[in-house]
């Protein structure tokens, strides 16, 4: 939002969440800093107008994060406190549900960021913490801490993870998730898009190819889960998104996964919820393991 999507497709995706039941939203102060002419908590302002417009701030549940924005990096406590009033103000509300450390900041004590946010949540600014782009030995060694000094502690973990993107998150992360009864909502669910079907052999490095770069997907096993994604959600009736959506769901240490839609007609695809076979996750799981 603020990005790739216009501010109108962004409101219109939002109506059509919001039309579906959808509740949990999430965002980060850097969304979208990258593009010309943007400064950050470009995606945070168009929530909190969008929030704000249909008076439904009670009844979502808003995720953000601090540390990647280049006007405020990093983990300290300052930058914490003076980032979230940022975040505050963009999204036009008095309180975060989930805030966020957006990576791993080694330069900062950990009991000294976690003391920050202890501070935020006796404030009421935020509700909950989690972590974002952690190794499991640091993500543990920060809940460690928590416990040790009586610190408020992350409840969640937010990495990579989607059917191509499987090693790092499968042999580190979920370890940590599931010893300390912590929620995964991994990012890139449906990798940059290349999972929800729309690219082909015979787009690659076309048009198509230039809202995000999927080309390191674009190799025999991507193509071969691309397949077999087709077959299957042809068999359910239902889009490619949604089984990729499905497999993730079905993971170890998987709460719920996030996935992005610049469109509303988008959101279709990525909002239905399919259960797969034994079968059918034994192939994709087989595919992706190539």
């Amino acid at each position: 939002m603020g990005g790739a999507a216009s501010r109108e497709d962004s409101l219109a995706v939002l109506d059509a969440y919001a039309a579906h039941g959808g509740n949990f939203i999430d965002s980060a102060d850097m969304y979208s800093e990258w593009v010309p002419g943007n400064t950050g908590h470009d995606s945070e302002a168009i929530i909190g107008a969008w929030m704000k417009s249909k008076g439904n701030r009670e009844k979502m549940v808003i995720a953000t994060k601090v540390s990647k924005l280049s006007t405020r990096p990093g983990l300290s406590s300052a930058n914490i406190k003076a980032a979230v009033e940022e975040s505050l103000t963009a999204l036009q509300t008095d309180y975060i549900d989930i805030y966020y450390a957006h990576s791993d900041d080694e330069t900062v004590p950990l009991a000294e960021t976690l003391q920050a946010f202890t501070d935020l949540i006796t404030a009421g600014k935020v509700r909950y913490i989690a972590a974002s782009n952690y190794t499991g030995a640091r993500l543990q060694e920060a809940l460690d801490i928590s416990d040790a000094n009586g610190l408020a502690k992350y409840t969640g973990v937010q990495n990579l993870y989607n059917l191509l993107d499987r090693n790092e998150y499968e042999s580190d992360v979920v370890k940590v998730i599931e010893n300390n009864g912590l929620w995964g909502a991994p990012f890139y669910g449906l990798a940059k898009g290349f999972l929800s079907g729309k690219y082909t052999p015979e787009t690659a490095g076309t048009k198509v190819d230039t809202v995000r770069d999927t080309s390191v997907y674009q190799d025999a096993r991507g193509w071969a889960v691309i397949d077999a994604l087709r077959e299957i959600a042809k068999s359910h009736g239902s889009s490619v998104s949604a089984i990729s959506l499905a497999w993730l769901r079905a993971q170890k240490g998987v709460t719920t996964p996030i996935a992005s839609a610049r469109l509303a007609h988008q959101v279709e695809e990525i909002v239905q919820v399919v259960e797969l076979s034994g079968d059918e996750m034994a192939l994709l799981t087989s595919l992706s393991n190539k």
